[in-house]
């Protein structure tokens, strides 16, 4: 027995052919929908690709992209589909090809599941790459004459302000790098040299944070300098005190951002993915029900559409069955080319 069997007139099959090349249509601005969110992914990478670890987290970003351009023309040719069945005639060039159309629906279907999946699941990878990537980018903040690293400290600055953070998982961690530039220190100063000879890498450390640490609401000016010596700000206890630059670490500012970026991405496609069963159904109930017509030559007799002509369990045997048909002849014809023996 054929599954979710439904009989249909003329006018139910137009009425079904009309609605289902509608949602066609919709599915194509889907499609653009996809591809124009995988772009701005892609922009919103770029624009921060210095701190990430690696070149991986674009891969979600250009399958959006690539998929956002099958799902448009695989859709554009459904809804020629759909139109021409409204005229048999028309509709004679399309039906040879119609069962190997609705499967590759099918294989589009599952890759928009898995492209959902992996848009809630690529934050975890994601978390670590800007952690390795915040971090490699604070130790080059102080190479402003560097190539290559000249802009990290541009880029940092400007992030920091941007997302209101500082540091990787907190503002000390600009404790433990040297962020000032060597072109920037006088070396026959005493406390320079005092800084430099303190540590094992001889690096100028100080308890101190760049400017864009600043929190611009603070009503006291900002203390990004000496910031664990009490001695040197009238009435400021560091331990006590509510510091005036952002408590955020950036990985946490980042990984919220593009996590949420990709969460709703994510949210989007399911539904996408929604969309397209429902016209790869719709499609199939149009392919079945112009297939089974009572009189073919009559276009105005009654027919019947379903999903699966079979049950769900009698469509897996036969496919089971075929495939393991398709096994035995391939064993065949090895043995068949084998060279006799005399």
């Amino acid at each position: 027995m054929a599954l979710m069997l439904v009989k249909f007139d003329l006018k139910k099959r137009v009425k079904l052919a009309q609605t289902v090349w509608f949602m066609y249509w919709f599915a194509v601005m889907a499609g653009v929908l996809v591809f124009s969110m995988g772009l701005f992914f892609k922009i919103e990478l770029r624009k921060r690709s210095e701190l990430m670890d690696n070149n991986e987290s674009h891969f979600l970003p250009n399958l959006l992209i690539v998929m956002g351009l099958i799902t448009c023309g695989i859709n554009a040719f459904g809804g020629k589909v759909c139109y021409d069945s409204l005229d048999p005639s028309k509709f004679v060039k399309w039906k040879p090809m119609l069962k190997s159309f609705l499967v590759v629906c099918v294989v589009l279907n599952g890759l928009l599941l898995v492209t959902t999946l992996l848009c809630f699941l690529m934050k975890i990878p994601l978390q670590f790459t800007l952690a390795e990537g915040l971090r490699n980018g604070m130790k080059y903040y102080k190479d402003t004459d560097t190539p290559g690293r000249c802009y990290m400290k541009r880029t940092l600055d400007l992030m920091q302000m941007e997302f209101r953070c500082c540091g990787n998982d907190q503002y000390r961690d600009w404790f433990e790098i040297q962020w000032v530039s060597n072109r920037y220190l006088d070396f026959s100063a005493k406390e320079v040299k005092d800084r430099i000879s303190s540590n094992v890498d001889g690096q100028y450390l100080m308890d101190g944070v760049p400017f864009s640490c600043c929190n611009p609401s603070s009503p006291r000016p900002c203390i990004q300098l000496q910031m664990t010596n009490n001695s040197a700000y009238y009435s400021y206890d560091h331990y006590t005190e509510e510091l005036n630059v952002w408590r955020r670490g950036c990985r946490e500012a980042l990984l919220s951002y593009y996590g949420g970026l990709m969460n709703t991405i994510g949210a989007l496609v399911l539904l996408i993915t929604m969309l397209e069963v429902s016209v790869t159904v719709g499609l199939q109930y149009v392919n079945s029900s112009l297939s089974t017509l009572v009189n073919p030559e009559d276009p105005e007799s009654e027919s019947e559409g379903w999903i699966l002509e079979k049950t769900v369990k009698e469509t897996f045997s036969d496919i089971m069955a075929n495939m393991k048909a398709m096994g035995k002849g391939g064993k065949v014809d090895e043995g068949g080319d084998a060279p006799a023996e005399s």
